[in-house]
Formats: structure tokens, C-alpha cells, sequence
């Protein structure tokens, strides 16, 4: 495969997961059939479009890293993050839609584009090390520029934190005066958020549980919608969600995910009474007018098909 088929073949397989993502009818999302109140399915739609052409860019850095042609310290990974944020906010109405998407497929971009491709696909061990290595790499400059792509995003539940907080404009200053890369920014919001955490532990949600979790079901049933949200809610039932726990408390989040994992241990979609109870779940969480919406369960879901799409998965 050459570097330009290569580059565009990743951007396509982390779209594809977007795409897919989105359109599972998972409880307490956007979905199809249901939106929020300023956010809608085709606002995800029209962002998964808008972002391919930042994981195609991270794609083509990867592909010069493996060249010998760039340190991977130059890849560049924050301002990666920042054009995700500025091609989603300028194709679509409905907010932020993929912040913490983007955070955790950047790399994955970029790692893709350093590891060898076989039979159009790519072996999940190597391209783990690179994410590693991608990550561990980064600069203060990565950090000003995330920085700077979450104040545009506006997460919910951004608060204050007592440590380099985003809000805090003093904190760019203390980052390139101490010369804080953006894994060691992450590293400290690990304990608060479940995506940092994914990018300092080398993403083991994604790879150990969720990965694996989605390959099993897909092969047992095939039926797509089914595995993805069976995904989802493995991945809630055991990680209480970080936005919800950000927008409301850790008890509120840890009452999702105990409602999310009685709907699995019911059978989820396949049983009447797990339907049943993925209703319920769905109905609680929608009531909330979106403060209970498990939006970084739904990242991690999306990373885990994006390397299920990429090691060769077709729907």
C-alpha cells in the first residue's frame, strides 16, 4: 500500500468508527431516533466527515516518523487535536460532539501511520507500542495546543481543578516555563477523567476489555447494533462514566453504571427482560436533561471499533 492509499485507508477506518458509533442505539446518546435538545445525529454525522481530514494529516505524521524523516516528538500531536476541534466546530451547529473522540483517536492516527500494513490491515500489538510511544512523546507545545482545542470544544462539567487548570491563564505560562509536556498534563487528570487515563496507561480499556468484548460479540451474533451496544454497556457497567461523574457526582455515575450492568446480566438485547431494562436505563437517563449523558463511555466505544475497523473488521 503506498504512503497516500495508507494515510487515506486510516482516516476512512476511524470515520467508519464514528460513523458506526453514532448510529447504534445506545442509552442516553444521540442516536438515529433521538437527539438532545441542540445536539442531533446528523450533527455527528457531518462532524465524523469533517474530522477525517485531521486523522488523515496524523496518518501522514505517522508515516514520516516511520520514514525516519521526523522525531515522533514532532508529530505534533496537540495542534492534531486542535485541527479536530476547529474542522468539527466549522462543519457543524451542534457543539461538542467529539472532543474526547479525538483525543483518544489521534494517536491512534498517528500510530497507525507508523506501523506496517498487511493485507490491508494492521497487527493491534504493534500499533498498541506505537500509541505508546506517540503519547510518551509529546511536548509542552502539544499541551498548549490541546489547551487551546478543549476551550474551543466547551466540554460539560469543565470545572476547576487546583492543579494547571484549563481555565486558568497563567497555567499556559507555567507549562513553558517547566516545560510540562501534554502526557504529564494527562497523567494528572487521569485520576478525574477516563480518557486521560486511557493515554497514560496505554489505553487499556480499549485494547484489554473493549476491543476484544466487541470482536467476541460481533463473531457470536452479527448483528452490529447489538455488539455496540453490548459494548457500550460492558464499558459502563465497569467504569463509571467521568462525564457524568463531571456534570453531577461519582454516586450518580456509579448508579449508571450498577443500572447498566443489571440490563447485561438480563440479557441485554437479547432477552425481553433486558430490553426491559435498557429502556429503563435509557428513559433515566434521558430524563436528566442530559447531565446523565455517558459521553466518554461512547469515546471509548468508538476507539475500540476504530481498532477493530483498522485490524480488519467490515460491517
Amino acid at each position: 500500500m503506498r504512503p497516500f492509499e495508507k494515510t487515506k485507508h486510516i482516516s476512512k477506518c476511524l470515520e467508519l468508527a464514528i460513523l458506526l458509533e453514532a448510529s447504534a442505539n445506545k442509552p442516553g446518546n444521540v442516536n438515529r431516533t433521538t437527539s438532545f435538545k441542540n445536539t442531533r445525529y446528523e450533527h455527528f454525522l457531518a462532524s465524523a466527515v469533517a474530522i477525517s481530514s485531521s486523522f488523515e494529516y496524523a496518518a501522514e505524521r505517522g508515516v514520516l516518523v516511520s520514514r525516519g524523516e521526523i522525531h515522533v516528538r514532532n508529530v505534533g500531536l496537540g495542534r492534531i487535536i486542535g485541527d479536530c476541534t476547529a474542522n468539527v466546530n466549522a462543519w457543524q451547529h451542534g457543539g461538542n460532539t467529539l472532543l474526547g473522540t479525538a483525543i483518544l483517536l489521534s494517536p491512534i492516527a498517528v500510530a497507525a501511520g507508523m506501523t506496517p500494513v498487511e493485507k490491508n490491515f494492521f497487527k493491534i500489538p504493534k500499533l498498541r507500542e506505537n500509541v505508546k510511544l506517540t503519547v510518551e512523546s509529546t511536548t509542552p507545545e502539544d499541551a498548549v495546543d490541546a489547551y487551546q482545542a478543549i476551550r474551543i470544544a466547551n466540554p460539560g462539567g469543565l470545572g476547576t481543578v487546583p492543579e494547571l487548570d484549563i481555565k486558568n491563564t497563567d497555567s499556559v505560562n507555567k507549562i513553558h516555563k517547566e516545560k510540562i509536556s501534554l502526557y504529564q498534563i494527562f497523567k494528572i487528570a487521569s485520576k478525574y477523567d477516563t480518557v486521560c487515563y486511557e493515554w497514560v496507561n496505554n489505553y487499556p480499556i480499549t485494547f484489554d476489555i473493549a476491543y476484544p468484548s466487541f470482536i467476541e460479540q460481533i463473531k457470536k451474533d452479527n448483528d452490529l447494533n447489538m455488539a455496540i451496544v453490548h459494548l457500550f454497556l460492558k464499558i459502563l457497567a465497569e467504569y463509571p462514566d467521568t462525564l457524568i461523574t463531571r456534570k453531577t457526582s461519582i454516586r450518580k455515575a456509579r448508579e449508571v453504571s450498577s443500572m447498566a450492568k443489571e440490563a447485561l446480566k438480563l440479557g441485554g438485547l437479547e432477552t425481553s427482560r433486558g430490553k426491559k431494562s435498557i429502556l429503563e436505563l435509557n428513559h433515566k437517563l434521558r430524563k436528566s436533561d442530559n447531565l446523565w449523558n455517558p459521553g466518554t463511555t461512547a469515546d471509548i466505544t468508538t476507539a475500540a471499533l476504530a481498532l477493530s475497523i483498522l485490524s480488519g473488521y467490515r460491517p
